[in-house]
């Protein structure tokens, strides 16, 4: 089965979702997880919040955004494994950091949900991280792989007045559909859910994780969701402070 970009896809309990705007984004080993890890305390996280998980993204979200989430418009994303194999500096970082807030599409700083854990290799290429960024998602669906759904960014073209192709390099992008270009679609859609709330949003305030934290998250798939929220909680607290990223609103 292929995804046909010019109709609507019931692939949710809610029923039909909008499919004018899609979000699309790669996924793989990130902060020293392996990606069953990441999606086995995703759903914990979901669990915790309703419906409501954070995914890290390295990527600035499009400048359509904005509007959209306050229009409240249905956009569904798509999570497709990369067919590259992870890069050392995220398979075994030299150092973790946990994120504690976010600018909101009104550029106010808050804390991010309480249940919530967003977690990113803690150095650039250039030095610490500053900058990272999270799609607030929404499923009612439990998260796990799925595979035989197949999906061709080819088809799609990035939201904006250029319209350009879907980049080779790009992680996560805002699309529309464009006429499909005919091809082997190369991905799947391994994963589904509903952008939520700000949907895609600048972080804030890291933390750095020391290893005892580390082994805790990684062994959080197995417990309970009480348990969830305790560690969540914990890992804010007991973080050591790393230097906090430069307050500027995600949009302007």
């Amino acid at each position: 089965m292929e995804i046909n970009p010019h109709f609507h896809w019931d692939w949710s309990p809610e029923g039909l979702v909008d499919s004018d705007y899609l979000c699309w984004t790669r996924m793989q080993s990130e902060a020293g997880q392996g990606l069953a890890a990441i999606i086995a305390r995703k759903e914990l996280e979901r669990q915790a919040g309703d419906g409501l998980f954070l995914w890290g993204v390295g990527s600035a979200p499009s400048r359509a955004i904005r509007p959209l989430a306050q229009l409240a418009r249905r956009i569904p994303v798509i999570f497709s494994v990369m067919r590259s194999k992870p890069k050392p500096i995220d398979a075994t970082p030299a150092r973790v950091v946990l994120w504690r807030r976010y600018f909101d599409n009104d550029g106010v700083l808050r804390q991010l949900p309480a249940h919530c854990i967003v977690t990113s290799r803690g150095n650039s290429t250039r030095g610490p991280k500053s900058a990272h960024y999270a799609l607030m998602c929404h499923s009612d669906a439990s998260l796990m792989l799925r595979s035989g759904v197949a999906f061709d960014p080819a088809s799609y073209r990035n939201v904006g007045a250029a319209g350009a192709p879907v980049g080779a390099s790009q992680v996560t992008a805002l699309l529309q559909p464009a006429a499909p270009s005919g091809g082997k679609p190369g991905y799947e859609a391994n994963m589904t859910a509903e952008l939520a709330g700000s949907y895609w949003v600048r972080l804030a305030d890291p933390c750095e994780l020391g290893k005892a934290a580390q082994d805790d998250l990684a062994k959080a798939h197995g417990i309970s969701i009480a348990a969830w929220r305790a560690l969540a909680r914990d890992l804010r607290r007991d973080g050591r402070a790393s230097a906090p990223s430069s307050a500027i609103p995600m949009l302007v």
